[in-house]
Parts: structure tokens; C-alpha cells; sequence
């Protein structure tokens, strides 16, 4: 029994030290992985910003005269056409106002067909002496007076429709309508509580402000000095919203904003985004990514070459005796399927593409064929 026992253990301590040789020697041998040459390419500079998303310009709806509110016809934060009836006020001392100017101007016109009749008879009257000239100037001053009264009158009235047409307020843009403090019944208008209604935000086109430090500007643009034509600085304008996905419009280049807060501050580019669905909300938060200048000389390694832990960025450099060296990058953009390097490694180099995590400091590789 016990020449059983002791053969099963030299048995399992053979097939151990077989193992162990076994394991020394594939940890000799060097593992195959796959590798890229680290290129220089002339790709264009992107960088990416997150902004919220603003209205393009909107519109604050004040009632221009005091009156009671009747009634408003639309519902809060929904879309409003340009020319949409949206409040009406009470518009009965309007119409009251109008009324009466229409019996004044009816009044000075009957007045001025008398005075024009008693002028054009004294005319001739005056030629054969039979009125004075003192008369005659009499009538001629009573029929410009009349005259003048008609306009007067012609006046009043107009003044008094428009009046009446302030009673009826209409959108005066396309847009979303926001809500109104103001309910049927309360007194607004000029030096009321209720001095502005409503506001009418137009998104049909978005703005996005993309902030860019004043060095960095400088540098793109080979300026010495901020300037405000920059419209060909930006191309390639993309948008994407906070589930990820792209939206389908490319922007455009709107405007520069005026100010700059020092030297070295940042000057802020805004750009635009057609919105005809209203996809876009104001207040969205988006990640924007542009183009900024001409093509530049880059290095780029492939993206699949870059370990990234910890805001750290690495590659394993490939040395010319086919042992791999850990690397820290700084990395700037993605273009396409390759990170942009701005220091770590040089053209030429070789970076290693598969197997990062079983790389080590010194350890021997063989290039793998494809």
C-alpha cells in the first residue's frame, strides 16, 4: 500500500516539473502581436466644445396700450406663426374713440364743403367789386381753416383705429411662445404689473457660443491681434445632442461676439444650426465639433494603439530589437479612426496595435503577418 502512495506522488511530481518547464519556457518566448507605424498626416485641427443651446433672437411682447385683457390663444411653450392672434384686450374705449372721430371728420368735412362754397362764390363777387377784399380774405382763411380741420379730423381717426388695432396683438415672429403672468381680467398695458406679457423665442435657426482661449486663436489664425472676420476660421461644424446620436444639419458660421475679457482671455465664435423640426431646445446642452483652420501636419497613431486609465494616455513603442517601451502621449483630436499625438512619439516609430494588456517594460515581441 505504501509503494502505491509513494508512486502516485513521484507520478504528480513529475507531471509538475513538466508544467513548470513547460511554463519557463513559453514565458521565454516572445509574444506575436500586431503593430502601426506612427504616421505624420495633414489633417485638419477639430476641436469639440459643450454649450448650451440659444435661442437665435427672440421677441418680448408688450401691449401698447392699457386696457383689460379679454382672452390669450395659444398654449404655453408650444410653436406660434408670425401673424397668429395670441392676446386680445378689452377694446371698448377704443371703439368708443373711434366712433367719435368718425362723427368729427363727418362734421369738418360738411364744414369744409360750406366754407370751399361761400369761398368760390365770393370770388367773382370781388372781381365786380360787390364784397370787399377784407371779405374775400375772410372767406379764403375760413376755407383753409376747414381744410385744415379735415386733416385734423383725417388725423384722429387714424390715430383712434390704431388704438383699436392694439387691442389685437399677433406674434410677431415664428416661434415658441412662453407663458404669461397675465390671466383674462387683469388691467395691463404701459406702467401696469403687466408691462411685457409674454416672450416668443425663434428657433428655426440655433445659436451655440463656442468659447476658444485667445492663444489658441492667435495660433490657428497667424494673427497678431483678434479679429471679427471669421467666418471662413470654422468648416466641418457638427452636432451632437446629449443621447449621443448626430444631428443631421451641419452648422454655419453666425457671428463673432464683441467683446474679449482681457489679452488673454477667449473670444467666443457662434454658430448656427437650421432647426426647421424644432428638434433643437433651447437650454440643451450639445457637444459641438469644428474644423478650426487649415490642415495642419500632424502625428497620428491608430486609435485602437492608445491606452487610456485614469486621464492617462499611453502607447507601447515597439524598439528596433522588437522589445516594447511604455510610453505617456498627450493626445489632442480623433480624425477618423486615428488620435491626433502631440507629444510621446515621433514619425516613424513603431506602436504596438493588439496585446496591451500583456505588454511589459523590455519584453521581446514578434511582429505578427497578417
Amino acid at each position: 500500500m505504501y509503494a502505491k502512495i509513494r508512486l502516485t506522488l513521484i507520478i504528480m511530481l513529475a507531471i509538475s516539473c513538466l508544467s513548470c518547464k513547460q511554463r519557463a519556457k513559453s514565458s521565454t518566448e516572445p509574444i506575436s502581436i500586431e503593430v502601426a507605424t506612427v504616421e505624420e498626416r495633414k489633417v485638419p485641427y477639430t476641436r469639440t466644445f459643450i454649450a448650451p443651446i440659444a435661442a437665435n433672437y427672440s421677441a418680448t411682447i408688450q401691449p401698447r396700450i392699457s386696457g383689460f385683457l379679454r382672452a390669450s390663444f395659444f398654449k404655453n411653450g408650444m410653436p406660434v406663426k408670425r401673424g397668429q392672434l395670441i392676446f386680445t384686450i378689452d377694446d371698448a374705449p377704443q371703439r368708443a374713440n373711434r366712433l367719435a372721430a368718425e362723427a368729427a371728420l363727418s362734421s369738418a368735412k360738411a364744414k369744409a364743403a360750406e366754407a370751399k362754397r361761400n369761398y368760390e362764390r365770393a370770388i367773382p363777387l370781388a372781381k365786380i367789386n360787390a364784397i370787399s377784399q377784407t371779405q374775400l380774405d375772410q372767406y379764403t382763411a375760413e376755407n383753409l381753416s376747414a381744410i385744415a380741420s379735415v386733416k385734423s379730423a383725417e388725423q384722429s381717426l387714424r390715430n383712434a383705429r390704431l388704438d383699436e388695432s392694439y387691442t389685437r396683438i399677433y406674434a410677431p415672429i415664428n416661434g415658441i411662445i412662453s407663458s404669461s403672468a397675465a390671466t383674462a381680467g387683469d388691467y395691463i398695458g404701459p406702467g401696469t404689473q403687466f408691462s411685457e406679457l409674454t416672450t416668443i423665442q425663434n428657433i428655426d435657426t440655433i445659436g451655440v457660443d463656442l468659447a476658444i482661449p485667445m492663444r489658441e486663436y492667435l495660433a490657428i489664425t497667424g494673427r497678431k491681434a483678434f479679429s471679427y472676420e471669421n467666418n471662413k476660421l470654422l468648416s466641418n461644424i457638427k452636432l451632437r445632442v446629449a443621447d449621443g446620436s448626430e444631428y443631421p444639419e451641419e452648422g454655419f458660421y453666425l457671428y463673432t461676439r464683441q467683446s474679449v475679457a482681457s489679452e488673454m482671455g477667449t473670444i467666443v465664435l457662434v454658430v448656427g444650426f437650421r432647426n426647421p423640426d424644432y428638434t433643437l431646445k433651447v437650454g440643451q446642452f450639445a457637444r459641438i465639433s469644428a474644423s478650426l483652420g487649415a490642415d495642419k501636419e500632424q502625428v497620428i497613431v491608430p486609435q485602437r494603439a492608445v491606452n487610456r486609465v485614469q486621464n492617462i494616455s499611453s502607447v507601447w513603442v515597439i524598439r528596433p530589437d522588437s522589445t516594447a517601451e511604455y510610453r505617456e502621449v498627450r493626445l489632442g483630436n480623433t480624425t477618423g479612426e486615428w488620435w491626433i499625438v502631440e507629444s510621446g512619439v515621433e514619425r516613424g516609430e513603431m506602436v504596438a496595435t493588439t496585446g496591451l494588456q500583456k505588454l511589459s517594460n523590455g519584453m521581446k515581441v514578434s511582429l505578427a503577418t497578417k
